[in-house]
């Protein structure tokens, strides 16, 4: 059964600042929507819908690219269609490009906002893994003042996030820094295009002397949030890349990840699917086929 659209109030300041003076004058009782491609689904599907929601939808003040020289802000209102478009980001950050061709179709990634796929902290949610091994930091911000604090401390729980209930997400700050790190992303899913992830895997990794200097592993849905693989990290942290290797990291990804059983997939699955990602990026990294 749809939902009845006659049941929710809309309104649409058109401005930051407006927003932000609502948010603050009640406090967790607007919900903020921007391309509205979750909350659209979730209404014809006849699901519970926030009865007041507040549009971000059109506020140039949220939907820019900024690049700088350390560092690229995307405004939670860009779009991943924008993304894709962005010259710097399919250059410095090729992960993220290629994760937003993943969401849904050309349709949803014309409407589809980096804040809002953000916030809306889906355990599968495709751009996330991208971000999490740039070590991306998210800017919150509400009539108070604004904040900045690692996406990877952005979720707390399913759907639960760190944002106060006054605040927006305003910005994603990606550092520039990866130019010679090998890197990785993969999604598993019942298809090629349109498909939720069954598992997603991204990594980023700095060779010295044949040694892992650095490492990032995400994933998406082997958790209840899109989450770095902390013990997965420290298992490979300044080890040789070679197949002694890949069985201690085979098995910290075994032991971390937390996966559930759902229509699209099991458990079990996507933990020997996570690992043999994982694995597939160890070799390619051994056998020097990883990208830069």
């Amino acid at each position: 059964m749809r939902g009845n659209a006659e049941a929710h109030q809309m309104i649409a300041p058109g401005s930051l600042a407006a927003v932000l003076d609502l948010m603050s004058s009640a406090p967790g009782e607007w919900t903020p929507i921007a391309g509205g491609t979750e909350i659209m689904v979730a209404h014809a599907a006849g699901k519970p819908v926030a009865e007041k929601l507040v549009s971000l939808w059109g506020i140039p003040e949220l939907r820019f690219i900024e690049d700088r020289t350390e560092s690229i802000a995307i405004g939670a209102a860009a779009t991943f269609r924008d993304l894709r478009a962005h010259a710097a980001i399919n250059a410095d950050w090729p992960l993220v490009s290629r994760a937003s061709s993943w969401i849904g179709s050309i349709a949803n990634q014309s409407r589809a906002t980096v804040g809002g796929n953000l916030v809306n902290g889906s355990p599968a949610a495709d751009s996330s893994p991208a971000f999490l091994v740039y070590d991306a930091e998210i800017e919150l911000v509400s009539s108070r003042g604004s904040r900045r604090i690692p996406y990877a401390a952005f979720h707390t729980g399913y759907k639960q996030n760190a944002m106060a209930p006054d605040e927006l997400l305003y910005a994603i700050h990606l550092p520039r820094r990866f130019a010679q790190h090998r890197q990785y992303l993969r999604k598993v899913g019942t298809r090629r295009a349109m498909a939720v992830a069954k598992v997603a895997l991204a990594v980023t990794a700095l060779l010295k002397e044949g040694q892992m200097s650095e490492i990032r592993v995400a994933a998406a849905s082997l958790a209840p949030f899109p989450v770095r693989l902390v013990q997965v990290e420290t298992a490979l942290l300044g080890q040789p890349i070679n197949s002694i290797t890949i069985q201690p990291a085979r098995a910290a990804l075994l032991a971390e990840a937390t996966p559930i059983d759902d229509i699209r997939s099991t458990a079990t699955y996507r933990r020997q699917v996570g690992a043999n990602l994982l694995e597939e990026f160890l070799i390619k990294l051994r056998t020097g086929d990883a990208s830069k």
